[in-house]
Parts: C-alpha cells; sequence; structure tokens
C-alpha cells in the first residue's frame, strides 16, 4: 500500500500551550484511519494542521510526497485532501439540491466567462454537474428529499447531507470530524455503511470519531492520542486490548468496548 498522508514531528501550540507534541503517523491508501483519544487529546488540532487551518510549530505533513506547509485549507483542497467539520457544514436556508451542487464547485472548468455569457460548453457543464448532483444525493438517500430546505431535513439526513458536500470534491483522502457525533444507534448504521461505500468507491479516509464500537467495527487501523501525543497505533484488536489505552479512556483495567457482531 502507498502512504497518501505522512504526518513527521508535528507539534501544534495554541496560547501557549502545546495541544500536539511530536505526532508522527500515516494514512495508507485505501485504509479507514481513526484518530481517537478522550477530549481534550488533540484531535481536532491535529486535523486542523494537516489541512492548513493551523500552522505546526515543527514537523511536516506530506500528502502524496507532497509538502503541505504554507497552503491554504482551499489549495490543500484542490489536492484532493478535504475534511468535514464537527459542526454540519450545510446551507440550511437552500434546497438538498442546492446543497449538492454548490458542493461540486471545485469540479467546475468553465470558468466566469463561461458562466456570464452562457456559452455552449458552460451549459454541458451544467448539465453534468446536475446530473452528479442527484447522484450524489442518490448516493446518500436524499433524492426525494431534493427539493426541501436542508434545515429542514432530520438531523441524521443533515449528518448525511454533510458527508455528501464533503466527498462532492471526489477527494482522494477525506478527513471526517465525529460524523455520528448526536446520532441514533440505526443512523450510526447508517453512517457507517456511508463511510464503508465512501472506502469502496476509492476513497481513504481518516476519522475522529468518540463511538468506540463504531470506530471498532469501522476501522483499518487506530491511532490513540492522549494529551497531545501518540500512545497507540495499530488494528482495532490490538488497541482494544492495549493497557495505555484502556488507562486513558476508562482508568480502570476494563477493555474498551468491543464492537457488537
Amino acid at each position: 500500500m502507498t502512504a497518501l498522508l505522512e504526518v513527521e514531528h508535528v507539534a501544534v501550540q495554541i496560547g501557549g500551550l502545546v495541544a500536539v507534541a511530536d505526532l508522527s503517523f500515516t494514512v495508507e491508501e485505501g485504509q479507514v484511519v481513526s484518530l481517537i483519544g478522550p477530549n481534550g487529546a488533540g484531535k481536532t488540532t491535529a486535523f486542523n494542521a494537516i489541512t492548513g487551518y493551523m500552522r505546526p510549530r515543527q514537523g511536516r505533513i506530506r500528502f502524496r510526497g507532497q509538502d503541505l506547509a504554507g497552503l491554504s485549507p482551499e489549495r490543500i483542497a484542490a489536492l484532493g485532501l478535504v475534511r468535514s467539520f464537527q459542526r454540519t457544514s450545510i446551507f440550511g436556508p437552500c434546497t438538498v439540491f442546492e446543497n449538492a451542487r454548490m458542493a461540486l464547485h471545485l469540479r467546475g472548468e468553465s470558468g466566469l466567462l463561461g458562466a456570464l455569457l452562457r456559452l455552449p460548453g458552460m451549459r454541458r457543464e451544467e448539465a453534468r454537474l446536475r446530473e452528479e448532483a442527484f447522484a450524489m444525493l442518490d448516493f446518500v438517500g436524499l433524492t426525494a428529499r431534493a427539493e426541501v430546505t436542508a434545515d429542514s431535513l432530520a438531523y441524521g439526513e443533515q449528518r448525511r447531507l454533510g458527508i455528501a458536500l464533503a466527498a462532492a470534491a471526489a477527494p482522494q483522502l477525506l478527513l471526517l470530524d465525529e460524523p455520528a457525533a448526536g446520532l441514533n444507534p440505526s443512523e450510526t448504521a447508517e453512517c457507517m455503511a456511508l463511510i464503508r461505500q465512501l472506502r469502496d468507491r476509492g476513497t481513504t479516509i481518516l476519522l475522529v470519531e468518540h463511538d468506540m464500537a463504531m470506530v471498532m467495527r469501522i476501522s483499518d487501523r487506530i491511532v490513540v492520542l492522549n494529551q497531545g501525543r501518540i500512545i497507540a497505533d495499530g488494528p482495532p484488536a490490538e488497541i482494544r486490548e492495549d493497557p495505555e489505552v484502556i488507562r486513558a479512556y476508562l482508568g480502570t483495567s476494563r477493555e474498551v468496548p468491543h464492537a457488537a457482531a
């Protein structure tokens, strides 16, 4: 397997405090890798550093061999590394279809002049993107809701739409920040199925998630953070029984939760 993402000795400081210290891990192509840890462990800070929203104090981050130092989040996204956020990133007053269509902006090629003059190439592109938008909604099971406003969707539907919007640019690596937050068990199962389908379509996934049963079931590898440092890195079966992980989460000798059958 090929490493899409390489994080080497990254440290991030916030207001004089070290939020992430000496962070090193890789994400291999075709994997679902979960970044987990107790609250305040540094998971979202790591996401922010990888995607250009925060600048590391030291270390290197490479995507497909390219150093990301100094690149803006927009430039990093254009390279094929895209993230979602903890809060659902949808445009509430717009329809579900309009959300899907706007999310495809990175796929447009005609430019401003073509849009203003309504050139034939622009019209063909509009037809193609409209078709892709409906295909995206079909993928997440929201075709029947295409004409309702996004803020009228149920919470679980909004989370599915948010994942679809993040995946709209066809990223090679998709970073999902707590996609199952606030979901009930059936919605969590739908979320897991969606993530698996994205992986099967060729999207590599880096996931931050607190639902440990979901993490254990869906991950190829798990990287565990505690107080800004990696304390374990390995497959789910190994992480579940790691003494440091157990202490970090529970402060006891019990195991972390097993995946449901």
